[in-house]
Parts: C-alpha cells; sequence; structure tokens
C-alpha cells in the first residue's frame, strides 16, 4: 500500500506508471535526471502541494498499483540504433 512517507524510489520500483503520472501532477524531476530523495509527501510539498492534494495523489497511485497500465510508458518507445548500423 503506497502511503505519503513511501520514499520516491520505493515508490518508482513499486507502481508501474508511478512516473508518468508524477510528471503529469507537476512533479517533472523524476525523469529530469535530478535526483529526488526523501518521500513522496516532501517531493509533492517542495512543488508547493497541499495535504489534500497529496492524499489524492495516495488515493491515485494506489489505484495505480492496483491496477497497472499495461504500457507504463504510455506507448512512447524512443528508438535507438547503433553507430554501427
Amino acid at each position: 500500500m503506497i502511503t505519503k512517507d513511501i520514499t520516491i524510489e520505493d515508490l518508482v520500483d513499486d507502481v508501474p506508471g508511478a512516473v508518468r503520472y508524477m510528471m503529469e501532477q507537476g512533479i517533472k524531476c523524476i525523469a529530469c535526471g535530478e535526483p529526488i530523495w526523501g518521500t513522496l509527501e516532501e517531493a509533492a510539498k517542495e512543488k508547493g502541494f497541499d495535504d489534500d492534494t497529496i492524499e489524492k495523489f495516495v488515493v491515485d497511485l494506489n489505484h495505480l498499483q492496483e491496477n497497472p497500465p499495461e504500457d507504463p510508458a504510455g506507448g512512447k518507445r524512443i528508438e535507438t540504433k547503433s553507430m554501427d548500423d
């Protein structure tokens, strides 16, 4: 079960689609290369979210954990080629 005290690292490991969901909510630095340390609550408060909104995140993320998307990347794939191609 997801709580506001889950670490970002555990959230990303435990919930398929968590990165996409959090980016859609405005917590974009999960995937921008800047590391986020701490909990979901700390990351959300750093971005200016109030307690009610954080509770909504918890509810939504628990739903996502119970009903993971078929493709956590949302169908977006980046094709890469080796330099030998």
